[in-house]
């Protein structure tokens, strides 16, 4: 099916209108005209060029695709029957039930944005990161920077790909074993209540396939505690090791996680993120 000319590019124009900057995460300047997202700042926030979006608010571009409609409907803090009416006059089929959801709330998009000096992440409940804030370009990389399907904890840990490649050295407090088996354990239990999914039997199929520390954690029969909370080193390419608490929020009715990095006040790695804030931070592209 190819996108309507006329009602795609419409709600795109009326909905960036609707948003504010504050609320985006970015900085209102004085003598700032746009009473919403200027058009470069939805392609920022969505990792789309900004002619791309100019054409497709023109109706000149035809036949987005569903990465493309949900980066768009979480960029512009859609509801869930927002969302489902982009994907519609995208010519798409909404995201069915019974499949995880990718769709973060505007609420917790809003709490998240207002929390930039914290890296932020937020992944579905197959540990794909679907937003994520300055801080956690700054301290991770940043992850435009890999295709979208790479994006995901699991394959970092376990695969073979660039998400593997990109993931920095990190140190867990329980134990690399513990927490590589905690993210296998989230896995099983998002198998359990997701059986349709398509994407996630992808992921354990490959998973397993490409790794055999992953084929016997999920070989094993001993109940696993779920990933939650952790003190975590990570080894930064330019500030060296940060040791940061690592809190792992539940997003209540979404089935998503809030991840978020800490360090106490007035200690050295509370530093390193203070310098991470002034020069180390990238453009946020969630």
């Amino acid at each position: 099916m190819t996108a309507s000319r006329s009602g795609f590019g419409a709600l795109l124009r009326a909905w960036r209108d609707r948003l504010s900057p504050a609320d985006a995460g970015f900085t209102m300047t004085p003598g700032r005209r746009a009473r919403g997202l200027r058009r470069e700042e939805l392609a920022q926030l969505a990792g789309l060029s900004v002619d791309y979006v100019l054409r497709l608010e023109q109706g000149r571009a035809k036949n987005p695709s569903a990465q493309v409609v949900g980066a768009l409907s979480r960029a512009l803090q859609l509801s869930r029957a927002e969302r489902d009416q982009l994907y519609r006059s995208a010519g798409l089929l909404p995201p069915q039930d019974g499949t995880i959801s990718a769709h973060v709330p505007p609420g917790i998009q809003r709490l998240a944005a207002r929390l930039r000096d914290v890296p932020i992440g937020v992944f579905t409940a197959e540990w794909t990161l679907v937003w994520w804030n300055t801080m956690w370009s700054a301290l991770h990389g940043d992850p435009a920077v890999l295709p979208a399907a790479e994006r995901n904890l699991a394959r970092a840990l376990f695969g073979n790909g660039t998400a593997h490649a990109a993931m920095l050295p990190i140190r867990s407090e329980r134990g690399q074993d513990a927490f590589e088996a905690s993210i296998v354990a989230d896995l099983k239990d998002a198998v359990s209540r997701y059986p349709a999914d398509a994407q996630l039997d992808r992921l354990v199929h490959d998973l397993r396939g490409a790794s055999d520390t992953f084929a016997h954690h999920w070989a094993t029969q001993t109940a696993a505690t779920q990933h939650t909370t952790d003190r975590k080193t990570i080894r930064h390419p330019d500030l060296g090791d940060i040791l940061l608490d690592c809190d792992v929020l539940i997003v209540p009715g979404a089935d998503l996680r809030m991840v978020t990095y800490t360090a106490a006040a007035g200690t050295s790695d509370a530093g390193k993120l203070d310098l991470l804030r002034v020069t180390g931070a990238h453009t946020a592209t969630p």
